[in-house]
């Protein structure tokens, strides 16, 4: 959600910000809007005072035992006309609300302007792997090995679904608990387990409503599968003022995802790339607004730890403004090479929010000694995607025989295993 009272100070700036999405100005639109719910705002308040007035018009009238029946049918009259007035007011404030929360978060000044051609590449870590053999991708293998089968999970619930057995699904958790190991032991994040369920408002805060419904899952008593666990760890201080000097709040969870791919048709339609159903290890930071810009660095680097630990060969790209997410003010992209695709392929997006999203969640702080408060700044990342992780190692661990090496730092969590063949 966007500061209105900034918007009315600086329209230009506004409309740049918009221009540089890609988008049309909208701060004359914006401000139109304003003006009416002020005027509804001032009505309904004339209305409610005047009335006030009279009432107490009518006491000294009765006390004085005059004729007080001109001004009861003044204060009936006022009295019918409030339903009306505050039925003016809900409305204005609603058609202005709902513009502000379709109207995407504004670029930070340091984000290359245009669409996906603009994005800049920051650095590459690690070279691939030159192969003796042709790589296979992912999913060739893992079909091969007898261990990923696309087919069953057709036959349970349709395309874009998986099922993994033995090896592969043991592959997918030791993953998931080295991730967690890292960033809990290493990196200062606190475990959660939130709700995979949460109502609109849960998803309103982080932006994924009211824009983005067609994109989710909804459940028939009206509850939303979460799409990531961005949605609840940064819940978890919406509607409260937190003290500085707790922040930065660090949060981490394991937990499935829930995507519709509204929108995917033909893109990723084998393996596991693009799947209704996924595992993503999340990362979340609450902030002070002075503290933001260094979080952000922060938490990048903490998913680049997961890669280096890994051994798998990556890059890391700043979105251009055309290309960011609909909540982001600045987002890194860590893209891992897989060498059956011959391609980098996004495994994290680690996005500054700044206090777009505490606006709409209503989530501040307040510094030591002081009585004013001033909202947070929000930021979240993969810790990252595991099913794109274990796509990485396939690829990049696979070997001429169809095995695949277990990396080093897993193998503690695979029970001392060092290689994923066909079994007998």
């Amino acid at each position: 959600m966007h500061d209105l009272t900034w918007i009315r100070e600086q329209p230009e700036a506004f409309d740049h910000g918009l221009r540089s999405r890609g988008l049309e100005p909208m701060s004359a639109q914006v401000l139109a809007l304003d003006r009416d719910v002020r005027a509804a705002k001032s009505r309904l308040q004339e209305l409610q005072a005047r009335r006030n007035e009279v009432s107490k018009e009518i006491g000294k009238a009765k006390a004085a035992k005059a004729d007080a029946e001109p001004l009861l049918e003044d204060v009936a009259h006022l009295k019918a006309c409030l339903p009306a007035a505050e039925e003016a007011e809900r409305v204005a404030v609603k058609v202005l609300d709902d513009l502000l929360s379709a109207i995407p978060n504004l670029p930070d000044e340091s984000v290359p302007k245009g669409d996906e051609t603009a994005n800049a590449e920051l650095r590459r870590v690690g070279s691939p792997r030159n192969f003796a053999f042709t790589p296979r991708q992912h999913f060739e293998i893992g079909e091969a090995l007898g261990q990923m089968d696309f087919e069953r999970a057709a036959r349970l619930s349709g395309a874009r679904f998986v099922v993994l057995s033995q090896g592969l699904a043991r592959l997918e958790r030791a993953l998931a608990q080295f991730m967690l190991d890292l960033h809990t032991g290493e990196h200062g994040y606190v475990e959660v387990s939130p709700p995979l369920l949460v109502r609109d408002q849960t998803a309103y805060g982080t932006g994924n409503l009211p824009k983005f419904a067609e994109d989710l899952f909804r459940t028939t008593t009206g509850y939303w599968l979460t799409p990531t666990a961005e949605m609840t760890l940064t819940n978890l201080v919406a509607d409260e003022i937190r003290d500085e000097e707790e922040l930065p709040l660090r949060y981490t969870a394991f937990t499935p995802c829930f995507r519709s791919e509204a929108g995917a048709a033909g893109k990723d339609t084998r393996g596991m790339i693009r799947q209704h159903q996924f595992y993503k290890v999340e990362l979340v930071s609450i902030t002070t607004p002075e503290g933001s810009a260094t979080e952000h660095e922060r938490m990048t680097t903490c998913a680049e730890a997961v890669l280096k630990r890994l051994g798998l060969p990556y890059r890391v790209v700043v979105l251009a403004t055309g290309d960011m997410g609909f909540a982001a003010r600045k987002t890194y992209d860590i893209e891992v090479w897989l060498p059956g695709q011959g391609a980098y392929r996004e495994i994290s997006s680690c996005s500054n929010c700044g206090d777009f999203q505490a606006r709409r969640m209503r989530a501040r702080c307040r510094a030591k000694g002081q009585k004013a408060n001033r909202h947070v700044h929000t930021m979240n990342g993969s810790g990252v995607a595991i099913g794109r992780a274990l796509i990485a190692v396939l690829e990049n661990y696979q070997e001429i025989d169809g095995s695949v090496t277990v990396p080093e730092v897993l193998r503690p969590y695979m029970g001392g295993l060092d290689r994923i063949g066909r079994p007998g």
